[in-house]
């Protein structure tokens, strides 16, 4: 059972007089900072890049309006809840994962709307970012000073939200297990394609692989191609993402992978930037992408079906159930949830 403290004294008083037109007005300025910090030469940029080098300006600037945009008046207006009754409000703990710029911002922002405080346990390797948002949400709206901390560890909650590996999540699950949790394990991006696509269908799919370097677990990581596919057409559209292989880590991570692939004598398509190989698993390694071939979509439908629970986001131009455009993974909205859980649903029923 949660221990009650002085902060979720300060929450619920807050949150009599808390209404959901200043919240949404809360949000949607807190859009009109990440745009403005989007355009600026703000140090931010290079801080972020120093403490962790997959955090590049271009990536960081990318994300930034991505936030932008979906936090904008009419997105923030469709999305936001009625925030719960000030008796129901809880304290809830956020493991965030730093995998790619401010990806636990979306955690931060249900619990917030839902009307419940947050404890964060903040990753190191976002830890400039996440602490620029929190520090404009109180600039903002000072009534939120006292809606979210950070820690090092999670204690005394009513419920956890927490996003790591599934070696970490197998640690969530006990160590939470006795709060309502939810709790997201490793997923990753799938494409099908059918050899039909266009050179902007293919530059769009380079953008669902390399964004981020492939970090995200939206990220495309594995092609499902037809049995007589050519890959050069897909190889020339990724043509513009080589830059990338001016970059120390994934430059690291690809001549790495290279030498594996030849030492085992492992057959695999080349490019000078991306390693294919074909392989009937889903989560290839930073700078590869494998491969299956199939004779009827139908049949990749149907395996798509029983991979559910490791698939993040399908990307195909074939009328697949649930499939998104190339060069759409990374534009998210407010009401896309990780893993397909409604993150205002849980906070909101428990």
């Amino acid at each position: 059972m949660a221990l009650e403290s002085p902060k979720m004294e300060i929450h619920q008083n807050i949150m009599k007089i808390l209404k959901r037109e200043d919240h949404a007005q809360m949000l949607m300025e807190l859009g009109r900072e990440c745009a403005r910090l989007a355009e600026s030469e703000s140090e931010l940029f290079e801080q972020a890049y120093l403490h962790n080098n997959w955090f590049t300006p271009e990536n960081v600037r990318y994300c930034l309006r991505n936030w932008a945009r979906s936090l904008s008046g009419s997105a923030v207006n469709q999305w936001i809840p009625d925030p719960v009754a000030p008796s129901e409000t809880k304290r809830v703990g956020i493991v965030m994962a730093g995998n790619i710029p401010l990806v636990g911002l979306h955690d931060l922002l249900c619990v917030l709307s839902v009307g419940h405080s947050a404890l964060i346990k903040m990753s190191r390797d976002d830890e400039p970012l996440m602490k620029w948002v929190i520090e404009r949400i109180s600039a903002i709206d000072p009534s939120y000073s006292g809606l979210i901390e950070t820690a090092e560890r999670i204690q005394g909650v009513d419920m956890v939200i927490a996003t790591g590996s599934n070696n970490t999540s197998r640690y969530f699950e006990y160590y939470f297990r006795n709060l309502p949790h939810l709790i997201r394990k490793n997923r990753t991006g799938v494409a099908v394609l059918t050899g039909s696509e266009s050179p902007e269908d293919l530059a769009g799919l380079g953008e669902d692989i390399f964004r981020y370097f492939g970090l995200g677990c939206r990220n495309v990581s594995k092609l499902y191609v037809p049995a007589d596919y050519d890959f050069t057409a897909f190889y020339e559209a990724m043509k513009p993402w080589s830059r990338l292989i001016h970059h120390n880590k994934y430059a690291n991570n690809y001549t790495y992978h290279k030498a594996i692939f030849l030492m085992n004598g492992t057959k695999h398509l080349d490019n000078e930037l991306l390693l294919l190989k074909e392989d009937p698993g889903l989560h290839a390694p930073l700078s590869s992408v494998f491969y299956s071939h199939y004779q009827q979509i139908g049949d990749v439908v149907d395996k798509l079906r029983d991979l559910v629970n490791e698939i993040q986001c399908v990307v195909s131009i074939a009328p697949i159930p649930g499939a998104i455009l190339p060069g759409t993974t990374q534009l998210t909205h407010l009401d896309t949830y990780a893993d397909n859980r409604d993150t205002l649903a849980f906070l909101s029923g428990n």
